[in-house]
């Protein structure tokens, strides 16, 4: 067993350590003395671009299936356990990683850290539980499918990666859902959730070393911490992402068309990630922004206009969004692309450069109020990168971004093939000179 501090923190607070356990489990802590909170995060090193094709679906099955039942609790007492003094508990799925989380009074660590490692290593997967839980997994996905906003960034995605496994919903489809079966998933969690690719994180009122003790000792009784195993290095590549160029539209008769216009992006560890936020925030990242302002406060042709990013290991998008009136969508697609080639020929204003910086600066800070952010970003972090800068360091990186840097990324991305998604009562509209 061995114990790192990764940052000395201020004063007794802010101190994040990391000790590996003989099965090679990660233990991350953070303390934050003045709170009388603790979020607990079990992070595992797998997500939905990991599956093989007979796999699709099954790390978002996993999610719903782990809550269902151990050897020591059913699903109420799973619940009842954390609500009953007064806690939360969840989950959620990403492209690269899954995470079961607990949130409770400090006084509650013990119980919060035994119940989600019980989850954790302990499911039982039956097959009862598998059959009641497809059908609520279809109703989400029906669920999501009734909201063209959510559809059109999934649609998106797809279009940019066509049919790979990043390209693909992290719910899975009807079909894939329904074909998973018992065996399949079992043998997806047997595979993957094992002590290696797992971070146990936590945030708030606790010790390290108290951390340590509950986390070993939840783990030794499912017998998870067995031998020297090595921990799985942090995920800083990939296999390379197919990326293509083209124009996805579903015909719907709805009342607001939806649009995600944009192209690949940058991975994850890119130093050039400062610039890319920067200049986001100037493009489209606030109300303050020329997305916004054109298209919503000068012209009034939408409620939602924004841009995003978003990385992972290997690859990233850079997007527009814009909910608008059918009618209106080619007066918004020239804007877009207006604004994209004006930020490319004539880079941003200092002004515009201030307050993104300003923007990222505040959204870094204000985001890490809470102990279940800070659990996050070193939960995260443990899992992605090779090292854990500080906020300090982070809020420098920010700072010292500089226009030439800007330009030259603004020069890269926004200069790529662009990919058009679209959701609207469209059905013999021709959308080609949009990307063109």
């Amino acid at each position: 067993m061995t114990t790192t501090t990764l940052h000395p923190g201020k004063d007794g607070a802010g101190v994040v350590r990391r000790t590996v356990l003989p099965g090679g489990l990660r233990v991350v802590t953070e303390t934050m003395p003045t709170v009388r909170s603790v979020a607990v995060g079990m992070w595992v090193g797998i997500g939905s671009r990991d599956e093989a094709p007979e796999h699709t679906g099954a790390t978002h099955f996993l999610e719903h299936l782990l809550f269902k039942g151990t050897p020591t609790r059913d699903a109420m007492e799973i619940s009842a356990s954390i609500e009953g003094i007064g806690g939360e508990i969840n989950a959620f799925t990403a492209k690269e990683y899954t995470c079961y989380y607990a949130r409770v009074l400090d006084e509650d660590l013990p119980l919060a850290v035994d119940v989600l490692a019980d989850v954790v290593t302990s499911s039982l997967i039956t097959e009862e539980d598998v059959e009641s839980e497809r059908g609520v997994i279809l109703e989400e996905i029906a669920m999501h499918d009734d909201d063209p906003s959510d559809v059109v960034h999934e649609q998106f995605s797809a279009a940019l990666y066509g049919d790979s496994p990043i390209g693909r919903p992290i719910l899975g489809s009807v079909e894939s859902i329904n074909a998973l079966q018992r065996d399949r998933i079992v043998e997806y969690y047997r595979t993957y959730y094992q002590p290696p690719r797992t971070v146990v994180s936590v945030a708030g009122n606790v010790r390290h070393e108290h951390v340590v003790e509950l986390v070993a000792r939840a783990y030794e009784r499912s017998g998870s911490l067995t031998g020297p195993r090595q921990s799985a290095p942090p995920r800083t590549s990939g296999p390379g992402a197919p990326t293509q160029s083209g124009v996805r539209v579903v015909d719907r008769p709805t009342e607001q068309a939806n649009l995600v216009l944009g192209t690949t992006g940058m991975a994850r560890t890119d130093d050039r990630r400062f610039a890319l936020g920067v200049l986001n925030a100037a493009l489209g990242g606030g109300m303050s922004s020329r997305l916004f302002q054109e298209i919503r406060e000068k012209r009034g042709l939408a409620y939602s206009a924004y841009s995003y990013t978003s990385a992972y290991a290997d690859t990233g998008q850079f997007g527009i969004y814009v909910g608008c009136m059918p009618s209106k969508i080619d007066d918004v697609l020239k804007i877009c692309r207006d604004e994209v080639a004006r930020v490319v020929s004539e880079g941003i204003t200092e002004e515009e450069i201030v307050r993104g910086k300003g923007q990222m600066r505040g959204g870094l800070v204000l985001g890490l109020e809470d102990t279940g952010s800070r659990m996050s970003r070193i939960g995260k972090n443990e899992l992605v990168y090779d090292e854990l800068m500080s906020v300090d360091e982070v809020l420098s990186r920010i700072e010292t971004v500089t226009p030439e840097e800007i330009a030259s990324v603004a020069g890269d991305i926004l200069n790529r093939p662009m990919t058009l998604a679209v959701i609207g009562p469209y059905a013999d509209k021709d959308f080609s000179h949009a990307i063109s």
